[in-house]
């Protein structure tokens, strides 16, 4: 049973890997654009020439020095490194057997170079050192593309788990739209239907708008703000309708600034800012959502006039998505929230 199996698998084996080695995965540009701008590390450099600085000082002192040696030796091992940094920067087959079949063929051509000049006992002498050389050489490119190729495999494995950990958490946050808006919402219009109030078609349309830009958003990785600050006003005017004179917001962003953040980020921090600093007074308040850029940073500000942050304060399940998805499409930007005496003050800095 063991023997079928084994000459099955001897059968199945790539023979093209004995005359054409190398990595059988080839990136597209687009995939070494993305995981692939890893910086060669100069240790190696380092490592080698170390090394041959050594080993050439330790044969010196053995043997008669040749005064070519050193410079000979060093200029090999920068060869050697050069096509080292050209097969990191593309690791493939093509590149590895151009390397390799190139150097061997050198390596051959001077051998029968010398010998024709008469340099036999020479050569002869040195042939299972320069062999044991060249396969040192060639084995450690042929590793070395293949750790390329698993080390960039690597990455763009990460990259596409945090995409889809991003994904995941733009799908949550649209799982949280709070419930008791929409229902509180339905209610609303439907006792306005019912009692013919002219406040239903208005509130009817803002619904659906908010309702067409809310719920696509949330399958993108990123909006303009533009797109995240109409639906925060589509919000506005529904919880306007709905609260009355109670609610008053103004928005203060101007069309030149422009910037590109997670679906939602703003609307959780205005539903936030309704909801605590809001609702819970009688007479109502107001919500200031702005704008401004300073240089290269946007940075974008809601407040409220209401209580304030209660004392003991934490950060609730909405405000904790909105900083993890935040972070993590823009992994140097920042999320506070302050007392604004009155009210609170939540300042987003791209």
């Amino acid at each position: 049973m063991s023997s079928p199996s084994r000459l099955n698998r001897w059968l199945a084996s790539d023979w093209s890997q004995w005359f054409y080695p190398g990595p059988r995965q080839h990136f597209t540009p687009e995939e070494m654009a993305r995981g692939g701008q890893q910086r060669w590390p100069a240790t190696v450099d380092h490592y080698v020439y170390v090394n041959l600085i050594i080993l050439l000082a330790v044969t010196s002192g053995t043997q008669r020095p040749w005064v070519w040696a050193w410079p000979a030796v060093l200029g090999l091992g920068w060869a050697t490194l050069s096509i080292a940094r050209w097969l990191w920067v593309r690791p493939t087959s093509l590149r590895l057997n151009l390397a390799c079949y190139g150097v061997a063929i050198v390596v051959a051509a001077g051998m029968i170079v010398l010998v024709k000049a008469g340099l036999r006992e020479l050569v002869e002498a040195q042939t299972m050192l320069v062999l044991a050389i060249l396969t040192a050489v060639l084995s450690g490119w042929w590793l070395l593309t293949l750790y390329r190729v698993q080390q960039i495999k690597a990455r763009l494995r990460e990259l596409d788990e945090q995409a889809a950990a991003l994904r995941l958490s733009n799908r949550l946050a649209a799982a949280q739209i709070q419930p008791h808006f929409l229902f509180n919402t339905l209610a609303s219009l439907q006792h306005w239907v019912d009692t013919q109030d002219p406040r239903a078609a208005p509130l009817l349309r803002d619904f659906t708008a908010y309702l067409r830009a809310t719920l696509p958003m949330f399958e993108r990785e990123s909006q303009a703000l533009s797109d995240e600050i109409e639906m925060v006003r589509r919000y506005l005017a529904i919880m306007q309708a709905r609260l009355g004179a109670r609610l008053r917001f103004c928005i203060d962003v101007p069309a030149e600034v422009d910037a590109w953040l997670p679906p939602g980020l703003v609307l959780t921090l205005v539903e936030n800012a309704i909801a605590h600093g809001i609702e819970p007074q009688l007479a109502g308040g107001s919500v200031h959502i702005g704008a401004r850029r300073h240089g290269d940073r946007v940075v974008l500000t809601v407040s409220d006039d209401g209580p304030g942050l209660a004392p003991g304060w934490t950060e609730g399940v909405g405000l904790s998505n909105t900083r993890r998805r935040l972070l993590q499409a823009h992994p140097l930007a920042s999320l506070t929230l302050t007392d604004a005496h009155p009210g609170c003050l939540a300042t987003l800095t791209l």
